[in-house]
């Protein structure tokens, strides 16, 4: 005889199944490593099942988990640990030579995304990685629709100045 409990889990399992992927390219987006998306969408899953049974509509648990992880997300870059510089072996190379549109399927493009701060980047990813409308990325970042048109306007200029002209969609000067 199974009991609620099991029932609860056998659902959050089945759920977790069927979104793990998706989930974890949406923390990957908003945090920009991998080691950082698996502990951060390792974190938002635990408040989840904790809060499972509060779930009232099963259609709206991605809107959910979406926004328990922008705000761990931005809760985990104010606490002091995160602040901290990190020793390497080798010191990165300072420019990056991008060099072809790409059409946003190459990490040359996720470089420039993820100069942008952290509400820009929530912004983009939400509404441009994600999908989401205007009214849901606002809903997921507590924030009103104007906050997130604005931010998504500054991103976007700001991605235009700092992108090369390799990355450009439209056609060069040279090129009509």
């Amino acid at each position: 005889m199974t009991t609620a409990e099991d029932r609860r889990d056998a659902e959050f399992t089945d759920y977790l199944r069927a979104r793990q992927p998706r989930l974890l390219r949406t923390a990957y987006l908003l945090t920009g490593d991998r080691a950082g998306a698996e502990d951060l969408l390792q974190t938002s899953l635990a408040k989840l099942y904790l809060s499972w049974d509060k779930v009232n509509r099963r259609d709206s648990v991605d809107a959910y988990l979406r926004r328990i992880m922008v705000n761990e997300h931005h809760s985990l870059w104010r606490r002091p640990w995160r602040r901290r510089e990190v020793t390497v072996d080798r010191v990165p190379e300072d420019a990056t030579v991008i060099d072809e549109y790409d059409e946003g399927q190459d990490a040359r493009l996720w470089e420039l995304v993820q100069t942008l701060p952290r509400r820009q980047r929530a912004v983009v990813v939400l509404r441009y990685y994600e999908e989401l409308s205007e009214a849901e990325t606002a809903e997921v970042m507590g924030c009103s629709v104007g906050t997130v048109k604005s931010q998504a306007s500054r991103a976007l200029a700001a991605l235009r100045t700092r992108a090369p002209r390799s990355l450009d969609p439209r056609p060069q000067e040279d090129e009509r």
